[in-house]
């Protein structure tokens, strides 16, 4: 399981992220991206699995689409989710994932802060010998 850590930005928030792998990476991303949306997203029931399918150019950019695509369901299906299953690809290009969540319930949500996009200020990827390391910072 991965790892996050909330870094200081002065008008945003800054994540650093550590997975063993790409699939752990990913899953672990939007958990962060998630947690930041809806405090309590342990809360957030199964009801509802999204397929998604994303390709990019790069491994970064498939970071970079995955994350946009999950705060435009957000907003624009009125969802939140609680697990991820991801498969990334070998060579980091695209993805397959399922997303379990429910639509947004205002009374059981704690909805946190709504997050307009992640930026590309400061967005990194890179492997680690523990595995892999994203950092990026949404604006909200």
């Amino acid at each position: 399981m991965g790892t996050i850590e909330l870094l200081d930005h002065t008008a945003d928030v800054g994540l650093q992220v550590h997975g063993r792998d790409l699939d752990d990476l990913f899953r672990t991303c939007a958990q962060g991206l998630m947690d930041y949306v809806v405090a309590n997203r342990h809360e957030v029931r199964t009801e509802v699995v999204e397929s998604v399918s994303l390709r990019a150019d790069s491994p970064e950019e498939l970071l970079m689409a995955w994350l946009s695509e999950l705060i435009f369901r957000v907003e624009t299906r009125q969802r939140v989710y609680a697990m991820f299953q991801v498969q990334v690809a070998e060579h980091g290009k695209s993805l397959t994932a399922e997303l379990l969540g429910e639509p947004i319930d205002p009374h059981r949500h704690l909805l946190d802060h709504e997050v307009k996009a992640v930026t590309r200020h400061d967005f990194q990827l890179s492997r680690t010998d523990q595995g892999w390391t994203a950092r990026f910072i949404l604006d909200i």
